[in-house]
């Protein structure tokens, strides 16, 4: 039987949020208590009846928080047919930022500011080196994604930025392609990057907070072609609202330890890796997201003031359609799905005939804040 993060939050929740108390950000009590009640009776929901064999189906509503994992399946591919509608014609690359370990027990002590900083500091460097006539000479369109987890669900903050391979010429009336394999140069890409990060952190109250060191090493900036673009959308649209790990990853709880598998990023094969479970939920609950947080962020000619010169550079590239208005990653309804309960059509899981709706289950209140119910 698959073992699911709601019931290892059930389990071995209680303890820690006894054990950690008031160190325990609101947010992650919110997410880990909308994980326990997620498609619960906790939360109401709807009873269905077959007509043919008489099986009842009770449906119960799902949590809706970001960082569920039953709740983040099919909003991917919503998000995603948005995004192709402002896709440029000609390569395309993806361009990745990833926070040195020297400041990464700051980012989880503050976790809004740094990554704002994050977003910032690494948009403005690309599109400065982007700007230079050795390089592209043009402005720049970048859509970017905060990741935070490595697989086996260490803290590993980065940014994936999709950018087009050129730029809108400043008067506008020219584009200007990058050189086919080469967006712009890494080393110096990265140098930018952390000068303009240290001088932001100045600015925070945040820079004693970070060892000396770290403004010596060098900062890993990675770029690399990846064709038209459609492909590198699917690969970031999962990030934009997969969670840290999804249920089928987790392999078993014994001894009140959880073991999960994921894929070694550097051969490809299949590892296992075991924690106790208080471990576990430390290590999933360091990506929760700060509340309202908006990890998906638009530069340059992708910035919602630069619709004028967005079209500009379609027009110039022949593709003539307006672009869309983009958003930041949050997901909205498909029109046409919204149907309300008598409505919709659930077949049997006995028999395959439809269900008709005979109950409406209202939400049960939790006698205490961060109760499981």
């Amino acid at each position: 039987m698959m073992v699911e993060l709601a019931e290892i939050f059930k389990r071995y929740g209680p303890a820690y949020r006894a054990k950690f108390g008031e160190r325990i950000p609101q947010s992650h009590r919110q997410a880990m208590q909308a994980i326990e009640q997620c498609r619960t009776e906790v939360l109401g929901g709807h009873v269905y009846q077959c007509n043919a064999c008489d099986e009842a189906l009770y449906s119960y509503h799902s949590c809706k928080n970001r960082h569920c994992p039953k709740c983040q399946n099919d909003i991917a591919d919503q998000w995603l047919a948005r995004q192709q509608s402002f896709l440029l014609p000609g390569p395309h690359f993806m361009v990745t930022f990833t926070l040195p370990d020297d400041l990464r027990s700051v980012a989880r002590r503050h976790q809004k500011v740094i990554y704002n900083l994050l977003f910032r500091t690494s948009a403005a460097a690309l599109q400065e080196l982007a700007a230079d006539p050795r390089f592209v000479g043009g402005q720049i369109g970048m859509v970017g994604v905060l990741h935070t987890w490595g697989r086996n669900l260490t803290f590993h903050p980065h940014l994936h930025y999709l950018v087009p391979g050129g730029g809108l010429a400043p008067d506008g009336q020219s584009w200007r392609p990058s050189r086919h394999n080469i967006l712009v140069h890494v080393k110096p890409l990265s140098k930018l990057f952390r000068a303009k990060f240290r001088a932001a952190l100045k600015k925070s109250g945040l820079f004693d907070l970070v060892p000396a060191e770290a403004w010596t090493k060098s900062w890993v900036v990675h770029s690399k072609p990846v064709g038209n673009g459609e492909a590198a959308l699917k690969y970031l649209a999962p990030y934009v609202f997969r969670v840290a790990i999804s249920n089928n990853r987790i392999l078993k709880v014994e001894n009140d330890q959880v073991t999960f598998r994921y894929k070694d990023t550097t051969t490809g094969k299949t590892r296992y890796c075991t924690l106790t479970a208080e471990e576990f939920i430390r290590r999933f609950l360091q990506h929760v997201l700060p509340k309202g947080y908006v990890k998906v962020r638009y530069y340059g000619l992708f910035a919602p003031g630069q619709r004028t010169r967005l079209n500009q550079a379609r027009q110039l590239l022949g593709k003539v359609e307006p672009a869309q208005p983009l958003d930041g990653g949050q997901a909205r309804p498909v029109p046409g799905r919204e149907t309300s309960p008598h409505d919709r059509t659930v077949p049997c899981p006995k028999c395959g005939h439809p269900m008709r709706l005979v109950e409406t289950l209202k939400p049960k209140r939790c006698r205490s804040p961060g109760a499981s119910c």
